[in-house]
């Protein structure tokens, strides 16, 4: 067997659980945005197709994930809205919209996800599935929504 040469391409490290939970959470959460609420009937069916092969714990987070933003929606919208100047939620491109959902709910909501954590992952999902510039911008606005928490916690 030969000896991987430089120019061979890396085989792609697998996911992390979280990771692939936030990617299917943002992938629901998108559907539900362009299709209706009545779209959640089938969160169920969307994970058990789309999480084949991963465990249950990814599954339950990105449950969590979609159930969690889109309750909490009116508030993650009203503080993206609040630090995003210039910009409304409702015209921000869908993509965006959902990722700065999903990581502010991680970032108010989920006290075991530090938030920088949260960021980050935002922005590589931004990258991941919607234009390299979404990295900057949902950068801005998860760090500045990360301050007000911090904020307000004192």
């Amino acid at each position: 067997m030969a000896a991987p040469r430089a120019s061979d391409p890396l085989p792609n490290p697998p996911l992390k659980k979280r990771t692939r939970s936030r990617e299917l959470a943002l992938q629901f959460l998108y559907q539900v945005d362009l299709l209706g609420p009545e779209k959640l009937n089938d969160l169920t069916g969307f994970l058990q197709e789309q999480a084949e092969g991963s465990d249950a714990e990814t599954s339950r987070y990105a449950r969590l994930l979609v159930e969690g933003t889109l309750d909490a929606a009116p508030e993650l919208d009203a503080e993206i809205q609040f630090v995003a100047q210039n910009w409304q939620v409702d015209r921000m491109a869908v993509i965006d919209r959902n990722v700065l959902r999903m990581a502010a709910f991680e970032i108010l909501h989920c006290d075991e996800i530090p938030p920088k954590v949260a960021i980050n992952e935002g922005i590589e999902l931004g990258k991941r599935f919607s234009t390299q510039n979404s990295g900057a911008f949902i950068n801005g606005i998860l760090d500045k929504i990360k301050n007000r928490a911090a904020e307000e916690e004192r």
